[in-house]
């Protein structure tokens, strides 16, 4: 029986829907989601017919962030610093692509919004969540870095409500997400909360595709997400986190369900 792939594209006339799915892990980010991920962004960056992207998990869960199964490897350190710097870079990179879309993104969630499911969250133009959503960027809880998510963060929420979010660590629900400008608004279910997406894709149909792209693009103009060079220097602070000892205490107890060693006592 051939294997799901890891990013389900449907499109209805000018809308693309685009559904991480591999529901058996929260819809963790997996290399293979991820070169579907930019494999996607490469065709409507030339897509001149579609007009609105819609992101959304499947099984109930947005995203639950990086693949922590995938972080670990028998590598000789060296190599393992490598490949962690280019995955990080990468992850940055695809969260700018889907900002500079001509396309408008939404964003729909549901469940778990975690670390990188955060930037997918935060990257997209609109974001909607359902009661059930919960947000946590819980990195430093496993000895990581909030790196490349911690821009697109700020820029939705602000410096202080991320300074929290990032640093406690702690699990919000979707109301406080609101509260805070997290996300656009709150529905109270799942069929809410797609009532509202086809709602918003038909507002946004009715606005004119090269004046929306423009309009985009002059928002972008208003200033960069991040000052330059700061890709770079989060991709280098995640390789040293994750070939850390304290990445390795800190996966092994998000594995085993138990505190890391530093916040036992």
């Amino acid at each position: 029986m051939a294997e799901e792939p890891p990013l389900l594209v449907r499109r209805e006339g000018a809308v693309v829907h685009a559904v991480m799915n591999r529901p058996e892990r929260r819809n963790a980010l997996s290399l293979a989601m991820g070169e579907a991920w930019d494999a996607l962004l490469g065709a409507l960056r030339e897509d001149r017919e579609a007009r609105v992207l819609v992101v959304s998990g499947a099984g109930g869960h947005f995203c639950a962030g990086l693949d922590l199964t995938e972080v670990a490897s028998d590598e000789a350190p060296a190599q393992r610093l490598a490949r962690q710097q280019e995955r990080n870079r990468r992850i940055g990179a695809r969260f700018a692509g889907i900002s500079a879309l001509p396309q408008v993104v939404i964003a729909a969630v549901q469940g778990a919004c975690h670390a990188g499911g955060l930037g997918f969250c935060c990257a997209a133009d609109i974001a909607f969540a359902a009661a059930d959503a919960r947000f946590c960027a819980p990195e430093v809880r496993r000895g990581l870095v909030p790196a490349q998510i911690l821009p697109w963060l700020a820029r939705r929420v602000g410096r202080t409500a991320a300074t929290r979010l990032v640093l406690e660590a702690n699990v919000i629900d979707a109301a406080e997400a609101g509260r805070i400008g997290l996300v656009h608004g709150v529905l109270p279910d799942a069929a809410a909360l797609q009532a509202q997406v086809a709602a918003t894709v038909a507002a946004v149909l009715e606005g004119a595709p090269g004046a929306l792209a423009e309009t985009k693009g002059l928002l972008a103009a208003l200033g960069p997400v991040a000052p330059e060079g700061y890709a770079a220097a989060a991709a280098d602070a995640f390789a040293r986190t994750a070939t850390s000892a304290e990445a390795a205490e800190g996966i092994a107890a998000f594995r085993e369900r138990r505190r890391p060693r530093w916040a036992a006592g």
